[in-house]
């Protein structure tokens, strides 16, 4: 591997309000980055800032789905802390469900913040990266699921699969203006993008029932010694990608068996993934605690 010659002293994280952005914005400002948290909840931001030295970071809000505010939002960066070294493209949501009940409106939704939210951000500060002539390096948050398929998140995964294949593009025509671009394609990872989750077609009692039962298995990792699904695995995968100029990285084993089996046996990768059949999951979230009342 070879070394990259940026040093990140200024770093831009979308969707740092919690989980992976949260994760990234730290481990940036541990290694001496001022960071410019950014979240379309401030208050959110904010407290990412609040665990983080005094004067080495801000807050901003932004809705990666709008355009202008991206322009507005580089802007008010550059004026402020000049052009960035590094952007994080995290921000992300997830729409699942079965094909046949994903309405326009829910294709709209899920592209609009994985894909173009990730389009948006890279035209407005690669621009800016370009025009300062300045070394830099952008980093976007895809997902396993960008070479898996799934039954069941057809959305997310072409979201993600854009996601990928976009930073391989900018790779080849941003690579030789000095900057970089990598896409870290993370398995499964204790963050609140399932809280947040839209499960179309299934009964809300039972979605209901299987996020309770999720909360209770990310509440029982995060009490081991070592959270085997932390997102500071991702984000330091984030910080490797970007010291070594690296294209894809996969994130836990789940990641790296799809990136590998999606090379030597793609008709496994295809198929491994076939049983997790809608119907699969609503038996799964029946048989799962109901929402407790209060702290249980």
């Amino acid at each position: 591997m070879k070394l990259n010659s940026i040093r990140p002293r200024l770093v831009v994280v979308t969707g740092a309000g919690s989980g992976i952005g949260r994760a990234t914005a730290l481990r940036f400002a541990r290694a001496g980055a001022y960071v410019v948290a950014s979240d379309v909840d401030l208050t959110a931001a904010k407290a990412t800032v609040d665990l983080i030295e005094a004067g080495r970071a801000s807050a901003a809000r932004l809705d990666v789905t709008d355009a202008e505010a991206w322009v507005a939002f580089a802007t008010e960066v550059r004026v402020a802390h000049g052009v960035p070294d590094v952007l994080v493209n995290n921000a992300g949501i997830a729409v699942s469900g079965a094909f046949v009940d994903l309405t326009p409106a829910d294709w709209d939704k899920q592209l609009a913040v994985n894909l173009f939210g990730v389009v948006h951000g890279c035209r407005t500060f690669g621009r800016q990266m370009i025009d300062a002539g300045k070394r830099g390096h952008i980093v976007n948050i895809a997902s396993a699921a960008a070479f898996t398929p799934t039954p069941v998140m057809s959305a997310y995964s072409v979201s993600k699969a854009g996601v990928k294949m976009l930073t391989e593009c900018l790779r080849l025509e941003f690579g030789p203006k000095g900057i970089g671009v990598s896409a870290i394609c993370p398995g499964v990872i204790n963050t609140n993008i399932g809280e947040h989750a839209e499960l179309v077609g299934v009964d809300p009692e039972l979605v209901a029932r299987g996020k309770e039962f999720t909360r209770r298995l990310q509440a029982v990792a995060a009490r081991l010694p070592f959270d085997p699904l932390a997102p500071d695995q991702v984000a330091r995968a984030v910080q490797r990608a970007v010291r070594y100029d690296l294209a894809v990285v996969p994130v836990r084993p789940e990641a790296w068996l799809g990136y590998a089996l999606l090379r030597i046996a793609p008709g496994v990768n295809r198929r491994m993934t076939q049983p997790f059949s809608i119907d699969l999951l609503q038996r799964w979230a029946a048989r799962a605690p109901r929402p407790s009342a209060g702290p249980g």
